[in-house]
């Protein structure tokens, strides 16, 4: 498994947009076949800060997700919009094992 946590902070004005935008991508990046989950989390304590749980099969499926239309789609309409770039941070699975993933 490949996991990767993207750090998403957008210009407060622009959340409704942002949430569109994330929320259509995220139900068409759940229905890839290299992808385990993707999970959309936002900050209670800052509404305009996200965090996109990605995980992946293999690292050849995370440039097969980048290679979709939904993805250009959405990396288009939120360039704008951000208070600051993206950030990563990518894992590694411990548990469940590969197979708990379904």
């Amino acid at each position: 498994m490949h996991i990767v946590h993207v750090h998403v902070h957008i210009k407060p004005e622009h959340l409704s947009s942002f949430t569109m935008a994330t929320l259509a991508n995220a139900r068409a990046s759940a229905q890839e076949p290299g992808i385990a989950r993707f999970d959309v989390l936002q900050s209670k304590d800052d509404p305009a800060r996200f965090i996109l749980v990605e995980v992946y099969r293999t690292l050849h499926d995370v440039d097969r997700h980048k290679a979709t239309a939904h993805y250009a789609a959405w990396a288009e309409a939120v360039k704008d919009i951000l208070a600051e770039p993206r950030t990563r941070d990518v894992y590694q699975n411990v548990f469940p094992e590969d197979a708990g993933w379904g």
